[in-house]
C-alpha cells in the first residue's frame, strides 16, 4: 500500500509539473496583435485571371498581360 501512495504521489507530481509547461508554452506562443497587424490579415488581395502567381495587394493592372486584377478569393 505504501508502494501504491508513492507512486500516485510522483504521478500526481509529474502531472502538475506537465500541465505547468504547458501552460506556460501556450501563453508564451500567444502574441498580441497591434491595429495594423490586425488589419493587414484582412486586407484584400488581387489577382490576374490568366496569371494567379501575380498577387498584389491593390487593385490595378496585370505586369504580365495588362489586364485588370480581381479580388482574390
Amino acid at each position: 500500500m505504501k508502494i501504491l501512495k508513492q507512486t500516485a504521489g510522483k504521478f500526481l507530481t509529474v502531472a502538475i509539473i506537465a500541465a505547468a509547461a504547458g501552460s506556460v508554452a501556450l501563453l508564451a506562443g500567444c502574441k498580441h496583435m497591434d491595429s495594423n497587424e490586425h488589419s493587414s490579415m484582412h486586407a484584400q488581395k488581387y489577382t490576374c485571371s490568366m496569371h494567379p502567381e501575380v498577387v498584389a495587394d491593390s487593385a490595378g493592372k496585370c505586369p504580365k498581360c495588362g489586364m485588370d486584377l480581381v479580388e482574390k478569393k
